[in-house]
């Protein structure tokens, strides 16, 4: 029981300093020696969906997060609610590395990164203006919180392609099916004050150093850093979850999110059958 607890209070601690940096003043971190971004104003698709993106770069040594960052990452937040004629927004993630940070992994980008933005427009036939913000974490030496504001009008007639977003949509991760995946499945079982769970992904082998990270669609549940290992096709992983409350929880397995990162590549793989 002594562990399950230590286990909830590291996991509240994890929240809450998250949650104390992305709420932390601006003057916390001067931005501008460190980070900018921009929106790219992208094109209007066929189909009425805006692609946009939003262009991060970061001063040289500074690195930031993916959508799931690992147990010491703060994965970036977008609040777009100052924007016009917008339905919803979707982030398009390129594969990102593995990063060591005091004996940490964390998963991340250096250097520069565009992130394409599918756009739903309200009205396809206007302009949208997007406008908001995103907070993020940025680590060197240090890690430190910013807040950046963004904002750029998207016209309804612009149909020319941006290549820096057509090459960031050409880095996404590879589907399941693109990847040859032949079979994926999860066994669950209890532990105290939590879940196992062991993935098992038969599909090639994507380079020397592969790593599972394994997501869910609830964000009160906190999954620890998977343990990988490779037995012969096939992609074995373990990790152990955790309501942030010390609460009981159900596990929707279609919520279920492998993401499988190897040399410069990676797989994404929607939902976890039982095996």
């Amino acid at each position: 029981m002594g562990h399950v607890k230590g286990m909830i209070r590291y996991m509240t601690l994890m929240v809450l300093a998250a949650a104390a940096a992305l709420t932390a003043p601006a003057q916390a971190a001067p931005a501008a020696d460190m980070v900018e971004a921009r929106l790219l104003p992208g094109w209007r698709a066929a189909d009425g969906t805006h692609i946009g993106a939003l262009e991060i770069s970061l001063r040289d040594g500074w690195k930031t997060y993916w959508r799931a960052p690992g147990d010491a990452g703060i994965p970036p937040r977008f609040d777009w609610r100052g924007s016009r004629n917008l339905g919803d927004v979707g982030v398009v993630w390129p594969v990102p590395r593995t990063i060591s940070q005091n004996g940490v992994r964390t998963i991340g980008y250096a250097d520069s990164v565009v992130l394409p933005l599918r756009i739903s427009p309200q009205d396809t036939g206007r302009p949208v203006t997007l406008k908001g913000a995103v907070e993020m974490g940025i680590c060197k030496d240090v890690c430190v919180p910013v807040s950046l504001k963004l904002s750029h009008e998207l016209p309804a007639d612009d149909t020319g392609r941006d290549p820096r977003i057509v090459a960031a949509l050409a880095a996404r991760p590879f589907t399941a099916q693109e990847a040859g995946v032949a079979d994926v499945s999860c066994r669950v079982s209890p532990i105290e004050g939590g879940l196992r769970l062991r993935a098992e992904i038969d599909l090639p082998r994507q380079g020397r150093d592969e790593i599972a990270v394994i997501e869910t669609d609830n964000p009160a549940v906190w999954v620890a850093q998977a343990q990988s290992e490779r037995r012969g096709r096939s992609l074995v992983a373990e990790t152990e979850l955790y309501h942030v409350d010390g609460k009981a929880f159900a596990l929707d397995r279609s919520g279920l999110r492998v993401t499988v990162l190897g040399d410069g590549k990676a797989v994404d793989i929607q939902g976890c059958p039982a095996g």
